[in-house]
């Protein structure tokens, strides 16, 4: 045994010897190595994605997402970027992009906290932004798998706080997979998952990221992303409460949300000068001022009245006579618009310039600014009576109270223009009108309060009444003001928020809320704007 110690102990001191002076030598070997081959040294920047990144980002998305569909397509990213180019991020490591956010903001209202990820990026090309939103909604984040170890998604989490702080909004929302449920989803609810990740019993590589960067869940989505199988379609949607948010109150001249309309039904009776029918049409504004109206609508051609000084007159030469006081008119009316500081639609008015008749429609503001909107759509009877000629632009005017369009009587009988001024913004269509009989004026009537429930919008509509003797193609009125909402349980059940008393000079007042119009579009029963089939057909002005 003694031999057999002997050698054991011979053995091991030779193995110690051996040992220490070759690993030595391997030591000193590979510290010379090290040094001949330097780690590569990182230059990482952070920046806003321009439309350049595409290619490139485009490669890092395919490294990331090989088994959830690769990269955005490009017309994608171009809207993302058009849209809302401060919110998308990237990170960048001597040129080369390895990490990148995704962001836009929404009025979180509209959509709430069930939807899904098509329906609020609207299929990734975030038709949604809301430039007045009150949400920081995350897009997608992602890291190129090398750099995972430098905790570049903190870093993009940290800029995407510190935009909803610069922007003061509210919060920042985001949908986050779970990708580690697909190996528990056997034997764990998707809540009981969530809460054991919370309780850091289980790690999930997305979720214990976002909880640890400040985010809390506030309830689990279900068909959020439906290819996402690791997750099993669920998602988690996650909020971060921005604690620097202030609680802005509107300032003063800042768009309204609440809107008084005030129309004007008012009598045809025979005037004898244009100081005449400014002092008839300021009875009216100074009425309509004194209930603090936002805007007063008046009827189609309100300059008839004046038609009397030209009975004498071949009907095409009375009216282009009467397009003469057309300009005193409309700068009488806009010093009645400063003065009694409400926005006036001067109905429709004349106008005959280079030998050529329109009917012109005037936005008149409180501010002292005014444009016009033509007639598009002319009726029979203006050109062969008068000789007409139709506009060619639609125009969409911002105001103190939002943006508005009119459409001069038979234009609301054709329902593109409608569409299109929606589609630019438009909240409120006024239809000035001059109608002679009661199926006459029906027509404009059934035609503006489908503009009001096929747009979700509100459309008020006003005429004149009475009689204009020996006044030819103008000697009878009918006419009974209106003013429409959508058809929803926030508004009248008949979808009509006021109306005149048929054929009686009078005024009509009534408050609309624009807010509204994002709930109807968004939660409403029927949501016809959301439901309409841009795959199959579209809308576009030639």
């Amino acid at each position: 045994m003694s031999e057999i110690c002997q050698f054991d102990v011979f053995s091991m001191t030779m193995f110690l010897y051996f040992f220490c002076h070759h690993v030595v030598k391997i030591s000193v070997y590979a510290l010379g190595t090290m040094k001949k081959h330097k780690p590569k040294k990182h230059k990482l920047r952070l920046r806003h994605l321009t439309l350049d990144d595409y290619d490139n980002l485009a490669v890092l998305m395919e490294h990331v997402y090989d088994n959830l569909g690769g990269a955005w397509k490009k017309e994608q990213y171009v809207s993302q970027i058009t849209r809302f180019q401060q919110g998308q991020i990237v990170i960048e490591d001597n040129g080369v992009l390895v990490a990148a956010a995704l962001s836009m903001v929404v009025d979180y209202y509209r959509f709430g906290d069930v939807h899904t990820y098509a329906q609020i990026t609207g299929e990734g090309y975030l038709t949604h932004h809301d430039p007045d939103g009150d949400t920081l909604y995350g897009v997608d984040i992602f890291v190129h798998p090398k750099y995972r170890g430098l905790r570049l998604g903190r870093r993009l989490y940290d800029a995407r706080k510190e935009l909803c702080r610069h922007l003061n909004l509210r919060r920042f929302i985001a949908g986050g997979r779970i990708p580690g449920y697909s190996k528990y989803a056997e034997n764990l609810t998707p809540v009981r998952y969530i809460e054991e990740v919370k309780n850091r019993e289980i790690f999930d590589p997305v979720l214990s990221f976002q909880l640890a960067n400040g985010f809390h869940v506030r309830k689990l989505l279900t068909n959020y992303l439906p290819i996402d199988h690791e997750s099993r379609g669920f998602a988690t949607l996650l909020e971060w409460v921005n604690l620097d948010y202030i609680d802005q109150k509107p300032e003063i001249g800042s768009v309204k949300n609440s809107v008084r309309l005030g129309v004007v039904q008012w009598q045809m009776r025979t005037l004898t000068s244009v100081d005449e029918l400014l002092k008839h049409a300021e009875f009216f504004i100074d009425a309509l001022a004194g209930y603090h109206a936002d805007f007063v609508l008046f009827p189609e051609y309100m300059s008839a009245p004046l038609m009397g000084l030209f009975n004498d007159k071949h009907p095409p030469d009375a009216i282009r006579a009467l397009a003469g006081f057309s300009r005193d008119i409309r700068n009488g009316l806009l010093e009645m618009a400063m003065s009694y500081n409400v926005n006036i639609i001067a109905g429709s008015l004349p106008e005959y310039s280079n030998h050529e008749l329109y009917n012109v429609s005037w936005l008149l503001r409180r501010d002292g600014t005014f444009e016009a909107q033509y007639k598009i759509h002319i009726t029979s009877d203006e050109v062969s009576c008068w000789g007409v000629k139709g506009g060619d632009a639609l125009k969409v005017f911002d105001t103190d109270c939002g943006k508005i369009a009119v459409l001069v009587c038979f234009d609301s009988e054709f329902p593109e223009l409608a569409r299109l001024a929606v589609m630019q913004g438009a909240k409120i269509l006024f239809v000035p009108f001059w109608t002679d009989t009661k199926n006459a004026y029906l027509r404009v009537r059934c035609c503006a309060q489908a503009r009001a429930i096929e747009n979700e919008c509100f459309v008020a509509i006003t005429g004149s009444v009475g009689n204009l003797p020996h006044a030819e193609n103008m000697d009878i009125q009918y006419a009974q003001a209106a003013i429409f909402s959508p058809s929803d349980f926030s508004f009248p059940h008949d979808a009509l928020l006021a109306e005149a008393t048929p054929n009686t000079e009078m005024t009509l007042i009534a408050d609309v809320n624009l807010d509204l119009l994002k709930q109807v579009r968004s939660r409403g029963a029927a949501q016809n704007l959301l439901r309409r089939r841009e795959d199959l057909y579209c809308l576009d002005w030639i």
